[in-house]
């Protein structure tokens, strides 16, 4: 990954450090892609050929990190508006056993371009659907990560649990368990880089209790574990997933994946809506990540996770903005704001305490992402020693100059315009453009991609 040396100053800053440092007019200096000074004021000095940029009337937080996304989805957007996650996935199953290596890029590309338009600059992915014949899938995306310039921490995703076996998708859409192992060994081999702020690496996920068997947990977990890598998987999404595991199992979601050995610090979970009191404490105490979907949860009618109660108890808790087919919007700065109206809806007439604030849903979508990936020590704050992935917010527009605090104004007002985002220094959206690939063609060729996997479903 190249690396960039730049100044920022002028700007309000949100350091999103421990100690919540913010300053009214500050800079942030980065020197061959590290954060070498941040703080109030002017900056010291500047790098021999650093490019000086003005933050004039914009604010400075660290690039937002993405915990949960299904990629391939983006041209799959629109469907089912009205169904609730289980009615979702059997109408869009079949559509999706069709999605073959060029689809999957495309839509790879323009979900990534989107991200990093809208203030994102680590993100995972869960793709967990190989149909035979496909091609390349997990490469696909990964090579439209970095042909867009994020980091890229995406999973090498499975299932083994047709209908056929009690699940609920289709037995053509699924695999059998030796080769997801074989396959999730490749990807490791293939792709997982462990070095400090690696450009990419690789996960491996079971796609959810419904859809996949137990055996296929317990020794992807082993295979995972054998390589250093971390897991992921959906859990306690929706009460159809809770009833279940209830009569499968005959225990709730998060009792089956901590029986299974799912909890610990190398865990993160997508969703977890419905935990009881008992597993938020559990998840705490194991340090299990939870990738927090709000918007994705509302429209599929999920419920609001107990994310204020994780936070509260010393949980993981990272935002994320699921699939575009269940979220089509795509934008993972608008789900700062969903985190904290959601928070509030829970929270209903009870103290203000009971709820998120502003500036704790921006630790989710910074520091807590980069907690739930394992990347804490390299991403999620603006601090010295840390990679220079920055978000440059402009919030003097008509959309936010009222609002006197920078951080309520981005978090509670319209998606912000970006001066600048910046990738281990290097420069990928200036002045709300995409500089790294041509935003038409990525639109042209999701859009192709789209209407050519409508007409192969046609006459099915």
């Amino acid at each position: 990954m190249i690396a960039g040396s730049f100044v920022v100053e002028g700007c309000a800053v949100a350091t999103v450090d421990a100690a919540g440092s913010e300053y009214e007019s500050g800079h942030v200096v980065v020197s061959e892609g590290i954060i070498t000074a941040v703080g109030p004021g002017p900056a010291p000095a500047a790098p021999p050929g650093a490019r000086r940029v003005d933050g004039s009337g914009c604010l400075a937080t660290p690039g937002l990190v993405n915990t949960h996304h299904h990629l391939y989805q983006w041209i799959f957007r629109g469907l089912a508006q009205d169904a609730t996650l289980f009615g979702w996935l059997t109408e869009l199953y079949p559509r999706w056993a069709r999605i073959d290596e060029d689809a999957v890029g495309a839509a790879a590309a323009a979900g990534l371009g989107w991200l990093a338009l809208t203030g994102c600059t680590t993100s995972t992915d869960h793709h967990y659907l190989f149909p035979r014949g496909g091609g390349d899938l997990l490469g696909a995306t990964i090579e439209a990560a970095r042909r867009i310039g994020l980091r890229f921490d995406p999973t090498r995703g499975s299932m083994d649990r047709g209908q056929s076996s009690g699940g609920l998708p289709p037995d053509d859409v699924v695999e059998d368990l030796d080769a997801i192992l074989e396959a999730s060994q490749l990807a490791i081999d293939r792709f997982h880089d462990p070095a400090p702020g690696a450009a990419t690496r690789i996960a491996v996920a079971p796609c959810s209790p419904f859809s996949v068997s137990s055996e296929l947990m317990t020794q992807s977990a082993a295979l995972a574990r054998a390589n250093g890598v971390r897991l992921h998987t959906h859990l306690a999404e929706t009460a159809d997933e809770e009833e279940f595991c209830l009569a499968t199992h005959g225990c709730t979601p998060a009792e089956y994946a901590d029986s299974l050995g799912w909890l610990g610090p190398d865990v993160w979970l997508a969703h977890c809506v419905h935990l009881s009191d008992d597993a938020v404490k559990r998840f705490a105490a194991t340090g299990t990540g939870v990738a927090h979907c709000p918007s994705s949860n509302a429209r599929l009618g999920a419920g609001h996770a107990p994310v204020k109660a994780l936070v509260d108890a010393g949980g993981v808790v990272g935002l994320g903005v699921d699939g575009a087919a269940s979220q089509e919007s795509g934008m993972l700065v608008e789900e700062l704001r969903s985190a904290l109206y959601l928070s509030r809806l829970r929270a209903g007439t009870a103290e203000p305490a009971a709820a998120l604030t502003a500036r704790a849903a921006l630790r989710l979508g910074t520091i807590g992402g980069a907690r739930v990936l394992g990347r804490d020590t390299e991403v999620g704050t603006l601090e010295v020693g840390k990679y220079g992935d920055l978000a440059l917010w402009r919030l003097d527009g008509l959309g936010h100059a009222d609002i006197a605090d920078p951080v309520a104004a981005l978090v509670m007002g319209p998606p912000a315009p970006l001066a600048l985002l910046t990738v281990n220094g290097r420069t990928v959206v200036e002045d709300g453009e995409l500089r790294t690939a041509d935003q038409a063609e990525l639109a042209a060729g999701a859009r192709a991609a789209a209407r050519r996997m409508a007409k192969a479903g046609e006459g099915t």
